[in-house]
């Protein structure tokens, strides 16, 4: 299993890619893994406004329903149309599919995440 040095993650095993004042949500490879087959994404609409802890996506699988939170604050800017058609792209590509992109309202809370090797010692 990979998780990128470049991205942030918590314990809930969602990753974080941060670019300015905006970021890219996604599951991490080892979600993917222990969910088994992805065969639905609810997506949250553009626009949409979500507060640290809200639920913003709910992800089926073969095995589990899984509901995502979100870590941060911020707005809806973009959402991964492909897993509308393709939700199954999150295991082929967990860190390309990311499920949102979000405008942050609070950076700084993203100071709870932890670093790649932070998240993979607490997976052993």
């Amino acid at each position: 299993m990979k998780f990128p040095d470049n991205l942030i993650y918590n314990k809930e095993h969602l990753w974080v890619k941060v670019e300015g004042n905006t970021a890219y949500v996604g599951i991490t490879d080892y979600a993917q893994d222990q969910l088994g087959e992805i065969l639905y994404v609810d997506l949250p609409e553009v626009g949409q406004e979500f507060s640290k802890g809200d639920q913003f996506s709910e992800v089926e699988s073969s095995k589990v329903n899984s509901t995502l939170m979100l870590p941060f604050s911020g707005v809806v800017l973009e959402v991964n149309e492909k897993l509308d058609d393709e939700p199954e792209y999150i295991n082929a590509a967990p860190y390309d599919a990311w499920i949102a992109k979000f405008e942050l309202n609070s950076p700084e809370e993203l100071n709870d995440m932890i670093s790649a090797s932070v998240y993979e010692e607490g997976l052993e």
